[in-house]
């Protein structure tokens, strides 16, 4: 099992508070830190300091970390043409010393789109599953070959696919609740499949829904990492957890439920060996505070050691 924190730095966070997080998040023994990539606050509050660019912020980083894996969960295939992605990433991914993940989804937030000037058309998947084709089609080029791909949306003719990136196979993940598509584009494509900010029962459903999907064209579906990311308020007191859960507009007893990841370490670690049993392999805790680098230290310190590896 891996852990990693999941942040939302939109909601008002700037790239100092993004880099402590991130350092508290090596030195607490995560495995990764990842983003979301969005440019505008989700609900009312103080939109200051205002939106940091997810692959900007995670080639900072790259720099200043040494261990853990970053990326975003997820990037949008509205926000980037496919091929310019390929080269941000290798690049951060050359940055880090080859500790990049893509994490790419379909985007749909749509008043963000509206407020930037970025295109927001109804129907997003064709234009998902052209990036994920682009994208690792310049990577998979040989060095010294071209690379050209005719689609719907794009087209790219004699593209010299360079730079590569530094791993061999940058990890890609693939997330989303779709019933048919978002798991045929995970068996194809993805290296890890994720699911998010649902009960138990609905994540069981998922796993099985995109296992079934790699079996259906013939890839083991036990080379597919599997992965949910869940709401997080971790503490070793109810006031703690009271603290944690106001400082993010929310109430805690509302915050506790079948969905999401709250407590000390008994009850995270009961929540976590459940998730595992369901098929899990890597669990992102989304922490919403991130001036809050202390329940990052104590879920490090308190939680992390007692959880299933």
């Amino acid at each position: 099992m891996e852990y990693c924190t999941f942040t939302e730095p939109q909601q008002g966070f700037s790239y100092a508070d993004q880099l402590a997080f991130a350092q508290a998040t090596e030195r607490g023994g995560f495995d990764g830190f990842f983003r979301s990539d969005h440019y505008m606050r989700m609900g009312p509050g103080d939109p200051l300091p205002g939106p940091t660019d997810a692959w900007t912020t995670l080639a900072g980083l790259a720099r200043e970390t040494s261990r853990i894996r970053l990326g975003t969960l997820v990037s949008s295939a509205t926000h980037r043409v496919p091929a310019i992605l390929a080269i941000q990433v290798a690049e951060v991914d050359a940055m880090s010393n080859g500790r990049v993940e893509l994490g790419l989804g379909t985007g749909w937030f749509e008043a963000e789109h509206r407020a930037y000037g970025i295109p927001f058309p109804q129907r997003r998947f064709d234009i998902f599953e052209e990036q994920l084709e682009v994208v690792t089609g310049l990577w998979a080029t040989p060095v010294g070959e071209t690379y050209s791909f005719a689609g719907e949306h794009y087209v790219l003719t004699d593209a010299p696919a360079l730079p590569k990136p530094r791993q061999a196979q940058v990890p890609i993940i693939v997330g989303g609740g779709g019933p048919k598509r978002t798991p045929a584009i995970a068996a194809r494509f993805a290296t890890e499949f994720n699911i998010g900010f649902q009960p138990e029962s609905v994540i069981a459903e998922k796993f099985a829904t995109v296992r079934a999907a790699c079996e259906r064209i013939g890839r083991d579906p036990d080379t597919l990492k599997l992965s949910v990311a869940l709401p997080t308020l971790a503490g070793g007191s109810e006031t703690d957890l009271v603290r944690r859960a106001a400082a993010v507009g929310s109430d805690l007893a509302e915050f506790r439920g079948e969905t999401n990841i709250c407590g000390g370490p008994d009850e995270i670690a009961e929540k976590v060996q459940r998730l595992a049993a369901l098929g899990a392999d890597r669990v992102y805790f989304q922490l919403m505070d991130l001036r809050d680098a202390e329940q990052v230290d104590y879920l490090g310190a308190e939680v992390l050691p007692g959880l299933p590896r």
